[in-house]
C-alpha cells in the first residue's frame, strides 16, 4: 500500500518540511542544559498541584475525569477574565477560549486565517514552533527583521506598501512575540506597539500576539498590543506554563468574538477537563501576584549571573541582548557556525539552539544561538558559559 496516496495535496506539502523539533539537540547524560526553555525545576508547584487534585477528587469524585468535566473549568475561565482585566485587557466570555497550551491556540489561529494563498508575516527570528505550524499552511511566510526595540515597523511598513503597490496579496495575519521575546528576549517599544496596531488597521491584518512570558517582567510591566488595541485587530494568546507549568498545557485565546466561535468551530470538544480543572483548584488557593514576585527574583537573578558570565567568559567581539524579562538570551558569536559549534559544545557537555533554527530561511542566523537562563542552575549556568567560551 502506498501511503501517501492517500495523503490530499497540502499535507504532502506539509510533510516535506523539516520534521516537528527537528531543531532540538540530542543530549548527552549530565549536559548542562542551556538550551532548555522550561521553568526552573524548583519553582514549579509540585505539593500544591497535588494537593489541588486531591481537594478537586474529593469535592467532585469523578466529574473533573467526564467529558464535560467540572464546574471548575468555567471557573478557570473566569479566573483568567479576571487576570486580563487586571492587565487591561477586559475580555467577555465570548471572547476568550481555553487551549492545550499556546501551541494549540497558535495552530486553531492558524488553522482559520491561512491557506495557500495567504500570507502571514512574522520576526526574523521567531519562535521556531510557530514557523513549524505556519509552513504547514502555507508557503507564503514574510520575514521582518527585529532588533534591540523588537520588530522594525517601519521596515513592516515599507514592505506593505510596496505589496500594495505592486498588487501583491496583503498579509492576512502577523505573528509576534512583542515582550521578551523567544528567541532575543526583546522588548517592543511603546511607540513601535502603537505603529503596528495602527498598520493593522490601514493594511487590515491580524495581529496574533504571544504573550507567553508577559508576566515575567524584571522591572516594570508592559502594556500588550491587545490593551492598545481599539479595533479588534489583536488575537491574544495567554499561557500558563511559564507561571505554573507547562505539562498542564492550559493557555487561552482572546479576540473578538466572531474569531472565537470560529475557533470553537475547530476546536469542538478537545479540551482537557482534568487539567483545566485542576489548573482551577490550584490557582483558587495561591496568590498569584505573590508568585510572580518570586518567579521574577529567580529569573532576574538567574539572567544576572548569565550575563555577568558571558561578559567573563567570552570574546569581546561576541555580542547580545540583555533582556528585561522573560527566560532568553541571544548571542552574536561573527564567523562563526553556531550549528557547528553545537556539535562541538554538547561533546563538551553543553547544548544551545543554533540560531539558524528560528528563521524562515536557515541560511539566516548562523552567527546566532539562543541561551536559557531559566532551567539550569546558577553554577551550571557559569561553568556552561566557561565551556562555550573555551570552545569558541
Amino acid at each position: 500500500m502506498k501511503v501517501e496516496a492517500f495523503f490530499p495535496e497540502n499535507i504532502k506539502i506539509a510533510l516535506k518540511n523539516e520534521p516537528p523539533g527537528a531543531w532540538m539537540p540530542v543530549l548527552p547524560e549530565g549536559c548542562i542544559r542551556l538550551s532548555s526553555g522550561y521553568p526552573d525545576a524548583s519553582l514549579v508547584p509540585t505539593m500544591e498541584i497535588k494537593a489541588a487534585v486531591a481537594r478537586l477528587l474529593d469535592e467532585e469524585q469523578d466529574l473533573p475525569l467526564h467529558y464535560l468535566g467540572s464546574p471548575r473549568m468555567d471557573k478557570l475561565k473566569a479566573l483568567i477574565q479576571n487576570r486580563m482585566q487586571e492587565r487591561s485587557m477586559p475580555v467577555a466570555a465570548e471572547e476568550l477560549m481555553i487551549t492545550a497550551g499556546a501551541c494549540q491556540a497558535i495552530d486553531l489561529i492558524a488553522r482559520i486565517f491561512l491557506d495557500e494563498q495567504a500570507v502571514v508575516v512574522v520576526e526574523a527570528p521567531t519562535y521556531m514552533e510557530a514557523l513549524e505550524i505556519f509552513q504547514n499552511y502555507t508557503k507564503q511566510v514574510i520575514s521582518v527583521p527585529i532588533d534591540e526595540e523588537g520588530l522594525q515597523t517601519d521596515r513592516l511598513e515599507a514592505i506593505l506598501q510596496e505589496r500594495k503597490n505592486a498588487g501583491l496579496p496583503l498579509p492576512r495575519l502577523l505573528y509576534t512575540i512583542p515582550t521578551f521575546h523567544n528567541p532575543t528576549g526583546t522588548t517592543l517599544s511603546l511607540e513601535r506597539r502603537k505603529h503596528l496596531i495602527a498598520l493593522s488597521v490601514e493594511y487590515d491584518f491580524v495581529i496574533l500576539e504571544d504573550d507567553a512570558y508577559g508576566e515575567l517582567a524584571f522591572d516594570q510591566n508592559h502594556l500588550s498590543l491587545k490593551a492598545i488595541d481599539k479595533d479588534g485587530h489583536v488575537l491574544y494568546v495567554g499561557s500558563l506554563s511559564k507561571v505554573v507549568a507547562p505539562g498542564m498545557r492550559v493557555g487561552w485565546i482572546a479576540g473578538a468574538s466572531e474569531f472565537i466561535s470560529a475557533l470553537n468551530w475547530f476546536k469542538k470538544d478537545l479540551d482537557h477537563p482534568f487539567a483545566q480543572s485542576t489548573m482551577a483548584a490550584y490557582l483558587e488557593t495561591i496568590n498569584l501576584d505573590e508568585r510572580l514576585i518570586q518567579l521574577k527574583e529567580v529569573y532576574r537573578h538567574k539572567c544576572k549571573t548569565l550575563i555577568g558570565a558571558l561578559e567573563k567568559h567570552l570574546p569581546e567581539n561576541v555580542s547580545w541582548y540583555i533582556p528585561k524579562g522573560g527566560y532568553f538570551v541571544w548571542v552574536r558569536i561573527p564567523g562563526v557556525d553556531t550549528a557547528t559549534l553545537l556539535t562541538q559544545a554538547l561533546a563538551e557537555g553543553v547544548s544551545f539552539i543554533p540560531g539558524k533554527f528560528f528563521y524562515q530561511d536557515d541560511q539566516n542566523g548562523t552567527e546566532y544561538l539562543r541561551l536559557s537562563y531559566s532551567f539550569a542552575t546558577e553554577n551550571d549556568i557559569v561553568d556552561g558559559v566557561k565551556k562555550l567560551g573555551k570552545i569558541i
